[in-house]
């Protein structure tokens, strides 16, 4: 009689299964970025090929899923920090009126597309339909972060229609409650108790954020614990995401609203960089997920009809949202790049054609079919974001009289960004005899500078193709002049790469984006606003009738501190590091002579 096996205990399942899930991961991501192909989709073919339906070399998919789902709630949070409510309301037309009616829209239509191409009764295709107008703020919402686009109005544009289908999620789980034929959800809450059970936790999770959020984030500064700000930050998410699931709504939503909650607070970007790891990792788990679900049986019994509804979702959404950003004022172009980059099916459709399931609306098999069509809409984003992107920065009318930096004689130095900051970059370059292009995108800043006889060139100074039609094989220097919080090391490495003869200097927003760049070798980075502060500080403290040499102690003692903290904060990752050397009330400094000063020096 054969030796029964031990039980396979819960961490070596653990183990074994996340290595192979991380391996595949990283074979399959790096391989995919190495043709172009984009990080998502080398995700959805690892977890596909290890997945149950693949290899079978790791089970538990749908479990996998819902823990992953944390990633797009951690993602919405993220959004949220950025968003400021003043912002919002700005882009309340885009929100409540573009969003909605690119939901009704491509929810009807698709609705119909199903109802008579298949066999399908019309409960079922709205259940069916419905969902699959809603489009992957997974996918979508990285690549405009990592761009920077999310503040263009290209960005902002595509944002507000993704926030608008994290709204309509409710009101589609009541449509499919209202429809559904299982006796067991009669007993569910009706579809206005839910809608005022949203209206009720987004107020209760502004009145948290208010009163209890922000003193503890203030007593958590105070005690300069970064593993403190990691604990809050993650508890913030979990916490809005954990009521919102409690009352059957989007638990993205209510990530969402504690994100706005924090957009203004002054530990906004502490908060950032402790959640952002844990985004990272749980995104590719869920799309690693995602694949591993994808139903191959499925696929290979019904290949044709999968492959041409996911391209029937992706051509009708393509058409309509393009046909929607156009009334909405954008130009053709980024309309049409708008439309490829939200055609796919979104992740929320998985959770809808659950519930559908559930209610008896649909067989397992047509759940696992569908899900399957938006898992192949998915797979095609990553090549239709390559044609979105060019097609996001393709020149608007009111431009296309100006003239481009092919155009330009070849400088020696490149300013990119001819606003306040890089004017005078620019003269004092010009002074010594040097010759520069200048580039800018606002076509208003190149109309106003050529009344004064400076050809600026119209583009995107942060394109590697623009610079290399801009002569930056030849330049010996690249000055980023622009007034871009977003302009980081992702950006800029690649252009040091490109152009290693030239020299790069930054301009800096704050001290943040000053933290970001030192990582990389820039010949230089100045805080724009950093020496003029500075400046109306000897003037304050010369108004208040204070010596000159204890005016320069001060100013150099200022500098020598602010230098130290930037190293230290540099090292240790983190703002609050070395805040002991910040002047604070009845914290002065002990002010030396002129000689002890400069001895000490």
């Amino acid at each position: 009689m054969a030796a029964a096996h031990p039980p396979v205990s819960a961490t070596d399942m653990l183990l074994s299964e996340g290595v192979i899930l991380l391996g595949a991961a990283v074979l399959f991501v790096m391989l995919f970025r190495r043709f172009g192909l984009g990080a998502v989709l080398g995700y959805l073919v690892a977890g596909a090929l290890v997945g149950p339906h693949g290899l079978g070399l790791v089970g538990g998919a749908e479990s996998k899923l819902a823990i992953a789902e944390i990633g797009i709630v951690l993602l919405l949070f993220l959004v949220g920090l950025e968003l400021h409510p003043a912002r919002l309301w700005r882009l309340k037309r885009d929100i409540f009126a573009l969003g909605l009616a690119q939901v009704v829209l491509c929810g009807l239509a698709l609705t119909a597309i199903i109802f008579y191409t298949t066999g399908f009764t019309w409960g079922a295709a709205i259940a069916l339909g419905l969902p699959l107008a809603l489009s992957s703020t997974a996918q979508v919402l990285p690549s405009l972060k990592s761009s920077g686009r999310i503040n263009s109005p290209f960005g902002e544009k595509v944002f507000s229609i993704l926030l608008f289908q994290d709204l309509s999620i409710v009101p589609l789980i009541t449509i499919v409650a209202a429809l559904s034929r299982n006796p067991a959800d009669a007993s569910g809450p009706p579809g206005w108790v839910l809608a005022a059970s949203t209206i009720a936790a987004i107020a209760g999770l502004v009145l948290a954020g208010r009163f209890i959020l922000r003193p503890l984030l203030r007593l958590v500064g105070r005690l300069g614990e970064r593993e403190l700000f990691v604990a809050v930050g993650l508890f913030t998410v979990l916490a809005a995401a954990a009521l919102m699931h409690a009352l059957h709504l989007s638990t993205a939503l209510g990530a969402f609203v504690a994100g706005v909650m924090l957009a203004d607070s002054p530990y906004r970007h502490e908060i950032e960089a402790d959640v952002e790891p844990f985004r990272s990792i749980l995104l590719g788990l869920f799309f690693l997920a995602v694949g591993m679900v994808l139903d191959l049986q499925a696929v290979a019994a019904n290949p044709f009809f999968v492959i041409d509804m996911a391209m029937t979702l992706v051509i009708t959404k393509t058409l309509l949202i393009t046909g929607l950003a156009r009334l909405f004022g954008m130009e053709w172009s980024p309309a049409i790049g708008a439309g490829l980059l939200l055609s796919q099916g979104g992740e929320f459709g998985f959770v809808l054609f659950a519930q559908a399931q559930n209610a008896l609306l649909i067989a397992p098999q047509g759940a696992s079919l569908f899900s399957a069509i938006v898992t192949v809409s998915m797979a095609t984003t990553p090549f239709l974001m390559l044609f979105a992107r060019r097609l996001e920065f393709a020149r608007p009318k009111d431009v296309s009289g100006l003239a481009g930096p092919e155009e330009a004689k070849r400088g020696t130095a490149i300013i990119v960004g001819f606003g306040r900051f890089g004017q005078t970059v620019a003269q004092m370059l010009m002074g010594h005899g040097f010759s520069v292009v200048l580039i800018d995108k606002k076509p208003s800043q190149i109309e106003v500078s050529s009344r004064f006889d400076m050809k600026v060139y119209y583009g995107d100074g942060t394109r590697m193709d623009l610079l290399r039609r801009a002569g930056a094989e030849d330049a010996r220097l690249i000055a980023f002049c622009i007034d871009d919080p977003s302009l980081d090391k992702r950006t800029l490495e690649p252009i040091a790469e490109a152009f290693p003869q030239a020299a790069l200097l930054v301009r800096a927003f704050d001290r943040r984006q000053l933290l970001e760049l030192r990582k990389m070798d820039l010949a230089g980075v100045v805080r724009e606003v950093f020496e003029s502060a500075i400046c109306m500080g000897v003037q304050a403290m010369e108004a208040l009738g204070v010596p000159q040499g204890e005016i320069e102690e001060v100013e150099r003692q200022y500098r020598q501190n602010d230098e130290q903290r930037l190293t230290v904060q540099t090292e240790q990752g983190s703002l609050l590091a070395a805040k002991e050397l910040m002047f604070r009330p009845g914290r002065r400094m002990r002010l030396l002579t002129r000689g002890e000063g400069e001895e000490r020096a």
